[in-house]
C-alpha cells in the first residue's frame, strides 16, 4: 500500500484537495473504481497513521521525529543549490522533503502534495517550487504536487458552484453588489474582513452565503461539477494548475502499481 503525503493548512483543505484528486484519478484511469483506491494508496501525514499534516505543525513533527525515530536533519542552509535564498514556504517545504527522504526508508511514500492558500502572496508558490526543483532528481523517486489556491481554498469551491433554483437569487444579489460573477472570477475576492463594506469581497463570506454553511453543499462543488468547467473557471485561482499537476504526477504512479 503506497502513501501520498498531504501537507495542508486545515482539514477542510485536505478534504477538498484529496477528494478532488481521487475524482480526477477515477475519471481518467478507466479501471480505477472509487472502491479500489483504498487498496492502492493512502493519503497520509508525515506521522504514521495520520491522514495529513499541517504547515503549522511541521517544526514540531520534525522535533518528534528526532526523538522518536532518531532522525538527524541535514544542516539548513537557507538557500538552494545555486545559492539563491529560499522564498516564503521554501524553507518549510525543503524541511518536509528532507524528512520524507528519511521516512522513505521504512514507508512506501511515492508522492508529496503541498496545498497552500496564496493569501495574496505569490511568493509562497515560488518557494515551494524552489524546494521541488531541488528534489526532483532525488532517489528513491518522489513525485511532488503543488496546489496553490488564489487567494484561498474557497475560491476553488466557488469555481465549482452551480446554483440551484433556490440559490439563483442569492447569487444574483451577490453579483450585483460585486459587479462581477464570484464563481467565474473568484480570484478577485481578496478581502479577509468580516466587516462591512469589505466582507462581500471575502471568499469565505461568499461561500457561506451561497452554501448556507452546509459542508455537503460545498462538497458538491468539487465532486459534482464537471472537470471541464472547473478547468475553465480555475485558470486564475490555481485550480486548473492543480488538476494538471494531479494528472502529470499521480496518474503515472497509479498506472505503475
Amino acid at each position: 500500500m503506497i502513501e501520498f503525503i498531504v501537507i495542508v493548512e486545515s482539514g477542510a483543505d485536505a478534504r477538498t484537495a484529496t477528494k478532488l484528486a481521487e475524482r480526477i484519478l477515477t475519471e481518467q484511469i478507466d479501471w480505477l473504481e472509487p472502491g479500489l483506491i483504498r487498496h492502492i494508496f493512502n493519503w497520509s501525514g508525515l506521522q504514521a497513521g495520520t491522514e495529513y499534516s499541517c504547515w503549522s505543525d511541521v517544526t514540531k513533527i520534525i522535533d518528534d521525529a528526532k526523538d522518536q525515530l532518531r532522525y538527524k536533519p541535514p544542516r539548513y542552509l537557507g538557500h538552494d543549490s545555486r545559492s539563491v535564498p529560499l522564498k516564503t514556504d521554501g524553507a518549510a517545504s525543503t524541511k518536509v522533503l528532507k524528512l520524507v527522504d528519511f521516512l522513505q526508508k521504512t514507508r512506501p511514500i511515492k508522492a508529496v502534495i503541498f496545498i497552500r492558500d496564496l493569501d495574496n502572496q505569490p511568493e509562497r508558490r515560488e518557494g515551494i517550487e524552489q524546494a521541488r526543483s531541488e528534489h526532483i532528481n532525488r532517489q528513491p523517486q518522489l513525485k511532488i504536487v503543488i496546489g496553490t489556491a488564489n487567494p484561498k481554498r474557497e475560491a476553488w469551491v466557488l469555481n465549482g458552484f452551480i446554483p440551484s433554483n433556490q440559490e439563483e437569487q442569492i447569487l444574483e444579489e451577490i453579483k450585483t453588489r460585486l459587479n462581477f460573477d464570484p464563481c467565474i472570477e473568484s480570484h478577485r475576492l481578496r478581502s479577509t474582513s468580516y466587516q462591512e463594506p469589505d466582507r462581500i469581497r471575502n471568499p469565505k463570506v461568499v461561500v457561506e452565503q451561497l452554501t448556507a454553511k452546509d459542508m455537503e453543499r460545498e462538497r458538491q462543488c468539487w465532486e459534482d461539477t464537471s472537470l471541464k468547467l472547473l478547468c475553465e473557471r480555475g485558470i486564475y485561482t490555481g485550480l486548473t494548475a492543480y488538476i494538471q499537476e494531479i494528472e502529470q504526477h499521480l496518474i503515472p504512479i497509479i498506472w505503475s502499481e
